[in-house]
C-alpha cells in the first residue's frame, strides 16, 4: 500500500477542518449536505476521508455517502447522465436524480448544501450568486476553495466573508490574508498538508508499521481535530496555529502508533512511555555560529 499525500494527506487535513467547521455551523454532522466542485482523484480522496470521519462518529456509511453531491465539468455526477464515468466516480454517482443539473447555482439552489468544497482548479467559480444562495439557507455556510495556487482558488477569503456578511466558515488550500469586515477581523484557515504528514510519517516509521492503514490516517485526522480548542473555535479558527506544529506532530505520531498496535501492524514492541519515545526521536535543528 502506498500513501499518497495529495489524496490521503489532503483528505485527512480537510476532514479534520470539516469536523471543526461542523462544530461552528450549528448543523449536526448527520444533517450535513456537501457539494464537491471537482470530482477528480483529489476531490474523491477528500470525500472519502470526510465520509470515514463521519462514519467513525456514528453516521451510518450509507447515510454518510448520501450527504455528498459531486460535480464535474459535465455537471452533477449521476448514474444516468449518459456518459461513461471514470471508475473513481462510480461509487459517488447519485442514483436518485431524474433531472440532470449542470449549473452550480442551480445545484446549490436545489440541494441547499451546508458545505461547498472546491477542488476543480478553476478560479472564481464560487461566484457571489452561488455563495449568497448558500447563505439564504444556512446561517454559517462552510466554504472551502481548496485549489492551489491562490490564483486557482474557487473564491477568495474576502469574497466569502463579504458575500455572507462575515458568517462563512472558510478554509482554503492556499494562504489568504486576514479580512476585516464591519470592524471584525476574520482569519482564514488553511488546509495545509503539513498538519498531517510529519506526524503520520513519523508514527508509521517509529512503529515499523507494515502498512499505513486507512484507520491510521483517520487517527491522524481525529487527533488534529482534538488540537482545536474551544477558545480557537470561539474565534472562528478551525485549524490550530502552525506555530504548534511540533506539538501537533508529536500527538499525531503517538495516535498513529497506537492505532497501528491496535491493528497488529506494528513491527516492534513499544516502550512504556510512548510520548517520551516519540519526543526523543524528533529532530531539532541546531545551528552553530560560524567563527
Amino acid at each position: 500500500r502506498v500513501f499518497n499525500d495529495d489524496i490521503q494527506g489532503t483528505g485527512a487535513v480537510i476532514a479534520a477542518g470539516f469536523i471543526s467547521a461542523v462544530r461552528l455551523s450549528g448543523v449536526p454532522l448527520d444533517k450535513q449536505v456537501i457539494v464537491f466542485y471537482g470530482a477528480g482523484s483529489a476531490g474523491v480522496g477528500v470525500a472519502e476521508q470526510i465520509m470515514g470521519v463521519m462514519a467513525s462518529r456514528g453516521v451510518p456509511p450509507d447515510a454518510a455517502r448520501k450527504a455528498f453531491y459531486l460535480v464535474d465539468t459535465k455537471g452533477l455526477v449521476t448514474n444516468n447522465r449518459g456518459d461513461k464515468l471514470q471508475d473513481h466516480k462510480v461509487p459517488w454517482a447519485r442514483t436518485d436524480q431524474d433531472e440532470q443539473v449542470k449549473d452550480l447555482v442551480a445545484i446549490v439552489r436545489k440541494f441547499k448544501p451546508t458545505a461547498l468544497i472546491g477542488l476543480s482548479g478553476t478560479p472564481a467559480v464560487f461566484t457571489e450568486e452561488v455563495i449568497k444562495e448558500m447563505a439564504k439557507h444556512h446561517e454559517r455556510p462552510i466554504i472551502f476553495p481548496l485549489s492551489n495556487p491562490t490564483s486557482k482558488a474557487e473564491c477568495s477569503a474576502e469574497q466569502a466573508y463579504t458575500w455572507t456578511n462575515g458568517k462563512a466558515i472558510f478554509a482554503a488550500g492556499s494562504p489568504f490574508a486576514p479580512v476585516t469586515l464591519n470592524g471584525v477581523v476574520h482569519t482564514p484557515g488553511q488546509g495545509n498538508n503539513m498538519y498531517i504528514f510529519p506526524g503520520l510519517g513519523m508514527g508509521s516509521f517509529l512503529s515499523r508499521a507494515t502498512e499505513v492503514s486507512d484507520e491510521m490516517i483517520l487517527a491522524a485526522a481525529e487527533t488534529l481535530v482534538d488540537c482545536v480548542t474551544d477558545d480557537m473555535l470561539a474565534k472562528g479558527t478551525i485549524y490550530p496555529p502552525l506555530s504548534m506544529i511540533r506539538e501537533i506532530s508529536l500527538k499525531i505520531a503517538v495516535a498513529v502508533m497506537l492505532k497501528a498496535q491496535e491493528q497488529g501492524l506494528n513491527g516492534i514492541p513499544y516502550p512504556p512511555d510512548l510520548t517520551q519515545f516519540v519526543a526523543q526521536n524528533m529532530w531539532s535543528p541546531a545551528y552553530f555560529e560560524a567563527k
